[in-house]
């Protein structure tokens, strides 16, 4: 006896449940959605952006801000200028050989910057 008031009582459970799912779909479904609140900042901003016209762009406006563009001059290759001189210098340029002695410049002696200066031995050997 006890199972089957158990098993009543769950079908009535469910069919209550059932019932109780139905009518909230059909009161949220009617249910209306919150009313737009009225901001009068935001509709004058959009009031304000919908009236505006820019004004159109003419060729002459960038004038004063910005400079005519010209190309610089190529510039003179260094081998070009001056060479029948260059040329000349060269060849009047005195060969230098290594140990000759110019003529009006005096010979300096050669020093040996390595050179080891010996050792004094003491007396004792170790």
């Amino acid at each position: 006896m006890l199972a089957r008031s158990i098993r009543a009582s769950r079908s009535s459970l469910a069919r209550i449940a059932r019932q109780r799912q139905a009518d909230v779909s059909r009161r949220t479904f009617i249910t209306p959605t919150a009313i737009r609140q009225v901001d009068l900042v935001q509709d004058l901003y959009i009031k304000e952006l919908k009236a505006y016209k820019p004004t159109p762009i003419k060729a002459s406006d960038a004038e004063g801000s910005v400079q005519k563009w010209s190309a610089p001059p190529p510039p003179k290759s260094p081998e070009e200028g001056d060479l029948a001189n260059g040329l000349k210098a060269y060849e009047e340029q005195q060969v230098e050989v290594e140990g000759q002695v110019i003529p009006g410049e005096v010979s300096a002696t050669e020093e040996d910057w390595f050179e080891e200066e010996e050792e004094e031995e003491h007396g004792s050997a170790h």
